[in-house]
């Protein structure tokens, strides 16, 4: 609320405007959601903060808004002392003039609606027959309207009391202070309830998105949501049972996993393996297309052989039952086949065909048709090899995140180990967060867990390997949260490194780390890198559907052998830096040849030496 300056009440009903008609557009309100990528969907609508000064309006408002417009959902903030500063800044706090103040902002607010965006209008509104106002606009022209009551009591309030203006009222400087020496006449059925004296701004937030998506303005993906695909407990038994009786489709190691980072949420918001249409979107747009457009740059997909498609169809089956190692895992509905048409997919997933392509040799014994449909998983994937506890879904990841007071994340996934080069750029992240306001940036260190090329570190050592950097204290453990990303590599370069930020940003990450050549390897042919190693960055910083995450671009280090230390390149100093070389780490390894002091904590050093002596020498 801003001072209530003693200003001349305006009588706001002496002069009628006459001769008006109102004029209507060729818009309409469809057309206006295509803009922003709604696909006809409209989701104007207008949720209204009322509540005393100091109650929480302008702070849960501004981060709802920031929330929707980083996933891409068009909302506006409007607050009560911005609108006095320009469009009401003729009004004063006499009743007539509040009146009025609040009848300008629900035509105003109302406008915005219709625009299709989600205005967030906050305004303390204390007289009832103002805010029933408001609603009667914006329902009468078929406007959503939701009224969210700060309930925060007067004591909480005041004695926030950032502006002062309390305590000028106490002292008889202000009159007129709704609280004090004004009414404010609470709501009896508002849409929410939030007493943000007992819950948090995130708490807030999330209930009103939540009160957003039940009421079909915002789609649930759209937002923070991660929906996990597991059959409900109580339900197991008699879905088991019917599962039995379908038709039995085994899958492979490599199809387990994507069944697993499926069932645990990281690609919502799919809900299965993909249909055709869903596959399309993918290979032609690196997107879903839907209520918006979320990102999925990679197919997800479930080859199957000619054999079980033919069965299928003699069967006239709408269900089947997946199988892993003999043993039903989940079942699968509303299925449909099509062809798996495996060059297409090549072109467009890898930019090569080159058979020599580790992921391309491993789809080209895959079946040559594909079956999508809604899943439905019975237990969580567990693997049994010791590592499952670093094997977190990304809710858990979240609520991790919340327990050790995380206020924003970053995340770096790699599928090699860890030398003091890439700690140095953690850190340095981490160093910009804190810059940037942050008290307490946590790193979500994410290697990935799923199939890789046979020459790859292997997870074990890596996990290993990982484990003795943090113990050595090259990287924070208590702001470093290391788990397992479930997916698969498929070295597809630019298009794959879209599809391992968009999974990070389910796992509550708001930063995201990318280092030189992300997804990319070795061209097959041996003449150079398949992908251009500065691409990855690049495409990350325009891919649409990841607008709600920010990008840390890459810096190259080296060793300084001045410092005796991994230090960011300058090209000044070259000649103080040596670069140190994957082969020429691996060959020092397998010689059992120590690094230069500071390039690796030594116990993870140690860790690479026993696993290089451990196998044949490469060719």
């Amino acid at each position: 609320m801003a001072s209530a300056e003693k200003r001349p009440s305006v009588d706001h009903q002496t002069i009628m405007a006459t001769n008006v008609v109102y004029q209507q557009g060729h818009v309409t309100r469809g057309m206006r959601s295509m803009t922003f990528g709604h696909r006809g969907k409209f989701t104007g609508c207008t949720v209204w903060f009322t509540g005393l000064s100091g109650s929480g309006k302008t702070t849960i408002s501004f981060a709802v808004e920031n929330l929707l417009c980083s996933r891409g959902l068009p909302s506006y903030g409007l607050d009560g002392d911005n609108i006095r500063t320009g469009l009401n800044k003729n009004l004063g706090f006499s009743p007539n003039d509040r009146e009025e103040n609040i009848r300008r902002i629900s035509e105003v607010s109302k406008l915005f609606s219709d625009a299709g965006m989600v205005c967030l209008a906050s305004f303390i509104s204390p007289y009832s027959k103002d805010r029933e106002r408001a609603k009667e606009i914006h329902e009468s022209s078929g406007l959503k309207f939701f009224e969210v009551y700060l309930s925060t009591p007067l004591e909480i309030c005041e004695g926030r009391d950032v502006k002062g203006l309390y305590k000028k009222a106490r002292d008889g400087l202000i009159k007129g202070f709704t609280g004090i020496d004004a009414a404010y006449e609470a709501p009896t059925s508002p849409s929410l309830v939030l007493d943000t004296s007992k819950l948090s701004v995130q708490e807030c937030v999330d209930r009103i998105v939540d009160l957003l998506t039940a009421n079909d303005v915002i789609p649930a993906h759209a937002v923070d949501h991660v929906k996990e695909l597991f059959v409900e407990e109580d339900k197991k038994e008699e879905l088991r049972q019917a599962a039995a009786k379908m038709h039995k489709i085994e899958i492979d190691t490599l199809n387990m996993q994507w069944l697993q980072v499926l069932s645990e949420g990281w690609a919502s918001p799919l809900t299965g393996f993909m249909t055709e249409d869903q596959y399309l979107q993918t290979l032609h747009f690196n997107n879903l297309l839907g209520q918006g457009f979320y990102s999925q740059s990679v197919p997800i997909v479930l080859p199957i052989v000619s054999e079980i498609k033919q069965a299928l169809e003699v069967e006239e089956a709408t269900q089947v039952a997946l199988y892993y190692q003999d043993k039903l895992v989940a079942y699968m509905t509303e299925i449909e086949v099509y062809p798996h048409r495996k060059e297409e997919r090549y072109a467009r997933q890898f930019g090569t065909t080159n058979p020599g392509h580790p992921y391309i040799e491993v789809l080209e014994k895959s079946g040559d048709w594909l079956i999508g449909g809604n899943l439905h998983v019975f237990d969580r994937v567990r693997w049994e090899d010791g590592l499952d506890e670093y094997r977190k879904k990304p809710n858990e990841l979240r609520t991790k995140f919340r327990e050790i007071r995380a206020d924003t994340v970053f995340a770096f996934q790699l599928r090699n180990p860890i030398h003091n080069g890439h700690a140095c750029l953690m850190d340095d992240t981490k160093q910009q967060l804190l810059q940037k306001g942050y008290k307490k940036p946590v790193l979500l260190l994410h290697p990935l867990g799923g199939w890789t090329k046979s020459d790859d570190v292997p997870l074990p050592v890596r996990i290993e390997q990982h484990l003795a950097v943090l113990k050595e204290g090259i990287l924070d453990p208590e702001t470093t949260v290391l788990a397992i990303f479930p997916s698969p590599m498929m070295y597809a370069g630019p298009t794959e490194v879209q599809w391992h930020a968009k999974a990070r940003v389910a796992a509550g990450a708001r930063f995201y780390i990318v280092g030189r050549d992300p997804a990319g390897m070795p061209h097959p042919d041996g003449s150079g890198d398949l992908y251009d190693p500065t691409h990855g960055r690049r495409v990350l910083k325009m891919a649409p559907g990841l607008t709600q995450l920010e990008i840390v671009p890459f810096k190259v280090a080296a060793y300084n052998k001045i410092n005796k230390r991994m230090e960011f390149f300058d090209p000044k100093k070259s000649e103080e830096f040596e670069f140190i070389s994957g082969t020429k780490m691996r060959a020092m390894a397998r010689s059992g040849e120590n690094p230069p002091d500071g390039f690796m904590a030594p116990s993870a050093w140690k860790v690479m030496v026993d696993y290089y002596q451990s196998i044949k020498p490469e060719k």
